[in-house]
């Protein structure tokens, strides 16, 4: 039965993984996948671009809205 694209990288995932384990420990693996990956940019500049984004299009639309045209 052959094999379609999708089970192949099923299959790749899986090996991989596999051999990314080969030869540790329990304790190894248990710390790799505690880490936490830290997002790239801090929660205060996420506040600040939609600060700037929503901000600016708050005040556009009350400004349409009361302005009116």
């Amino acid at each position: 039965m052959a094999q379609t694209p999708q089970q192949r990288r099923a299959n790749a995932k899986f090996v991989k993984d596999q051999e990314a384990r080969r030869g540790k420990s329990e304790e190894q693996l248990k710390k790799r996948t505690k880490e936490v990956q830290k997002s790239p940019i801090s929660s205060v500049w996420l506040f600040v671009l939609g600060f700037i984004v929503f901000g600016g299009l708050f005040v556009e639309v009350l400004s349409r809205f009361f302005l009116g045209r």
